[in-house]
């Protein structure tokens, strides 16, 4: 689908540290600012146990899961907007992702030094929160400029946005991010041309040290009140634990979970949460060659869901046969299910559901 989330945050938060766990990728994280110039970006697999399930009960040569597109953007720093640290260039990058997965500091260390001399969770946000909404009040006075000319001249599409970038306005001048003043669907899509910066959803990670994923620390405290006031989600990791993690075998990883009393990496959460974050879902399709997760918005049906798999599939589209995840645990098969009756048809008003195992019919 092309759709990405994007890494960012201050210099020497653990972005990199984390990005390198996700994509298992030697990118360098050193202890000065700015260590990561261009942006690297991974193909992450979405850790899936029903595609587990469905291997287990059908299984198959080949198992592709579904994949999520990482994106790790260098530092940001204060005047970013105007061209300090790297600038502008690290705010084009962030223009090209759909979601943005925002890693915050919420440990101390005195070997790790703090581009802002000390550790303060809300000042790193606010930061490059408002290097974001500089960026975008740039963006959106000349785009109300131009659209309010085109009003003038009887342009009633023009108008449409015209009003709604007053609002969006207003609401960057009151400190405002654009995702707190436009909520509608509609209106997003209005603006999608725009590539705004602080209209992007945003999952904040907490990096915390060994202890604070024990225990809640007064960092993670402060943030997780501050998310819950924006109405944002937010999530708590150790990058240096995950990091170890990543590098060690998969029952070695089962060995050193258990000692922390952890059920599975916090990086598995993290790329779930983001992918959700996206407005994402998956759908499956099972067989003797391949099992199969599909990436699909959420909303999306049937015909369109076939057309991820293929083009022909959507244009010649005559209907779906489906059955669920849980189905198929109950019966054990699919021929169990068929057998069943529990095997359905839906048509081209069909909107598809997680968990759906399908296998489309059509006609080219």
């Amino acid at each position: 689908m092309g759709i990405a989330a994007g890494i960012v945050g201050l210099p020497n938060v653990g972005k990199s540290t984390i990005f390198n766990a996700l994509a298992s990728a030697k990118v360098e994280a050193a202890n000065y600012p700015f260590c990561t110039i261009e942006p690297n970006t991974a193909i992450v697999p979405i850790p899936d146990s029903n595609l587990e399930i469905i291997q287990q009960l059908c299984p198959a040569e080949k198992v592709v899961p579904a994949v999520l597109e990482i994106v790790d953007i260098a530092g940001l720093v204060k005047g970013a907007s105007k061209g300090e640290g790297l600038g502008n260039k690290f705010l084009g990058h962030i223009k090209q992702v759909d979601a943005v997965l925002h890693v915050v500091r919420c440990f101390d260390d005195a070997e790790i030094i703090h581009v802002e001399g000390k550790v303060d969770p809300l000042r790193d946000i606010q930061i490059v929160e408002t290097e974001l909404m500089l960026a975008d009040m740039e963006t959106v006075e000349k785009a109300l400029h131009r659209y309010e000319k085109d009003a003038r001249g009887g342009d009633k599409e023009a108008l449409k946005k015209a009003g709604i970038l007053a609002r969006v306005k207003t609401g960057l001048e009151a400190g405002r991010s654009i995702r707190q003043e436009i909520k509608v669907p509609e209106e997003k899509e209005a603006l999608k041309e725009l590539f705004l910066l602080t209209i992007k959803p945003v999952l904040y990670i907490a990096n915390v040290d060994e202890e604070g994923i024990l225990e809640d620390n007064d960092y993670y405290k402060k943030l997780e009140q501050f998310a819950r006031q924006q109405e944002a989600e937010i999530i708590k990791i150790c990058g240096l634990t995950e990091a170890e993690i990543a590098e060690l075998a998969l029952a070695e990883q089962k060995e050193f979970l258990e000692s922390l009393n952890l059920k599975e990496p916090g990086l598995y959460r993290l790329i779930r949460r983001a992918y959700h974050l996206l407005g994402l879902q998956t759908f499956y399709t099972a067989g003797p060659d391949e099992n199969r997760a599909w990436t699909i918005a959420r909303g999306t049906m049937a015909p369109q869901a076939a057309g991820v798999i293929h083009t022909d599939f959507e244009k010649g589209f005559i209907r779906a046969d489906i059955y669920s995840i849980e189905e198929l645990q109950q019966y054990g098969s699919e021929a169990s299910v068929r057998a069943a009756g529990r095997l359905r048809s839906e048509g081209k008003e069909y909107v598809l559901k997680e968990k759906d195992i399908v296998f489309f019919k059509f006609n080219v």
